[in-house]
């Protein structure tokens, strides 16, 4: 039996992100049903290297599929400058639950791209304002294409502002787009006027005002994964319909992490889980709502979701490179 090996070529191509999208939807709900198994994120810190380590492993049982992973992901802000790397780099394993067999090898930090984006998609689909046609961007980096790629695929977006302190960065987006969607630069403030906004930026002091805020935008808090970052005004969150993808690494490293330490959040202040809002357990945006945010940290049911996907279908292709990882006979 061979397992198959896929680069990031190969989780591109296979793992579509509609198909993404659907994928961790469907772990969403598993999750909220209890048929998941996701220890908390362990992390390894290297002060030494200004980065870190983490480990992320899950096991899904979404209807007609289940699978287990483990994807081994870092942060080292300075890769990009001192060794042409990416800040994230990850590797995932991804393995038949009943046998124990690893079935792939693949490419994480694509995988990692595009299973958050489909996590704001999700979000989205259940909280933004049926007509929503607009999309803010804070942030124009990676991330930022895979939002509006993923976001699109939900909402019929015709307009794009994206914000960023980096002009070339604004302008690379603009050009990369600008045959598909009325977009452009703007400031912080026009973007989160939108009726969609997701922020993708790793600051720890809020760079985006309550009052800036459109009366009903939905917003995707995506750049807040570890203790200290912190990019809305509390205000904000006092004021949201606050949806949180898993209660404990959100009061521990997501958008909420800060205000919950200080006592600012509490348990009446969250509204739910994202997973509960899929199954159908609570609802998504009501007729009454305003302004509403979903704390997005990364969950690693949604890596599950995304390998099986791009396992899959490079299965179904007979693409991707096998090889032998495992020995045969017992032992």
């Amino acid at each position: 039996m061979q397992t198959l090996l896929l680069g990031p070529d190969d989780v591109r191509e296979f793992a579509d992100l509609p198909s993404v999208v659907d994928a961790v939807s469907d772990a969403f709900a598993a999750d909220a049903r209890g048929d998941t198994i996701m220890p908390a994120k362990s992390y390894i810190d290297l002060p030494a290297y200004n980065g870190d380590f983490r480990s992320m492993p899950a096991y899904v049982h979404a209807g007609d599929w289940d699978a287990a992973a483990v994807k081994w992901v870092n942060v080292h802000p300075d890769n990009p400058t001192d060794h042409d790397l990416p800040t994230v780099l990850g590797t995932l394993i991804y393995s038949d639950p009943e046998t124990a067999f690893p079935l792939a090898v693949m490419d994480g930090t694509n995988l990692t791209r595009l299973r958050t984006g489909a996590a704001a998609a999700v979000a989205t689909d259940h909280l933004a304002v049926p007509d929503a046609d607009s999309l803010g961007l804070v942030g124009a980096g990676v991330q930022s294409y895979t939002q509006l790629a993923a976001i699109a695929a939900v909402r019929d977006i015709q307009r794009v502002i994206i914000a960023d302190q980096n002009a070339e960065k604004q302008q690379a987006f603009v050009d990369h787009f600008s045959d598909r969607f009325d977009v452009r630069a703007g400031s912080i403030a026009e973007a989160a006027a939108c009726d969609v906004l997701s922020t993708i930026t790793p600051v720890e002091s809020p760079i985006v005002d309550r009052a800036w805020l459109g009366e009903h935008t939905h917003v995707n808090a995506i750049g807040a994964d570890a203790e200290g970052k912190h990019e809305h005004d509390d205000q904000t969150l006092l004021d949201a319909k606050l949806v949180i993808d898993d209660y404990e690494q959100c009061t521990h490293s997501g958008e909420i992490n800060v205000p919950w330490s200080e006592g600012t959040l509490d348990e009446d202040d969250i509204y739910g889980e994202l997973g509960a809002i899929v199954a159908g357990e609570i609802p998504g945006r009501e007729s009454g709502d305003g302004i509403t945010l979903f704390d997005s940290t990364g969950l690693a049911i949604q890596d599950v979701a995304a390998a099986h996907v791009a396992y899959e279908n490079a299965r179904a292709a007979g693409e991707g490179t096998d090889f032998s990882l495992v020995g045969t006979g017992a032992s």
